[in-house]
């Protein structure tokens, strides 16, 4: 039987936010639904827990907002202004580029981690979560996080 993350190991875990893996309904972007969730929880609750804290808005949040030519900052101003999921999406239609370029994005963020710097990130974090047994099996950081978030058995 594969291990399954210590409880704790990578700080507290938000199992209410989207998978990385979850397109965008009306782009395509995978991960642009869990991005919007974090900044929803940031919202509704003031700030995320300090595992999630130290890469909103950086890490893959900056990575899309780059990939897209915007700021995330502007993302999360939409969404904190909106009063409804429809002013949300309408606030993206202004701001996100006519083309998102979702197949050159979606290939981009399936495949972060498949780099011999992005292994050694992956098996460390592995390793902290004890599950260095899934070190073939996790492949991606978006696989890294399903695992964290109980989304890979």
């Amino acid at each position: 039987m594969l291990s399954k993350p210590i409880p704790g190991s990578t700080g507290e875990v938000l199992t209410c936010l989207s998978s990385p893996y979850l397109p965008h309904p009306a782009t395509g972007l995978l991960y642009l639904p869990r991005f919007l969730a974090k900044c929803r929880y940031v919202k509704q609750h003031g700030a995320l827990p300090a595992s999630y804290a130290k890469n909103y808005k950086r890490g893959l949040d900056r990575f899309l907002c780059v990939h897209l030519g915007i700021d995330p900052t502007a993302v999360e101003k939409i969404v904190h202004t909106a009063a409804t999921d429809a002013e949300v999406e309408a606030g993206l239609k202004q701001l996100l580029p006519a083309d998102v370029r979702a197949a050159k994005w979606n290939r981009e963020v399936v495949q972060r981690g498949m780099s011999a710097e992005g292994r050694k990130f992956i098996r460390e974090n592995l390793e902290k979560m004890g599950c260095l047994d899934r070190v073939d099996q996790i492949i991606s950081v978006p696989d890294l996080i399903e695992l964290d978030e109980g989304r890979i058995e």
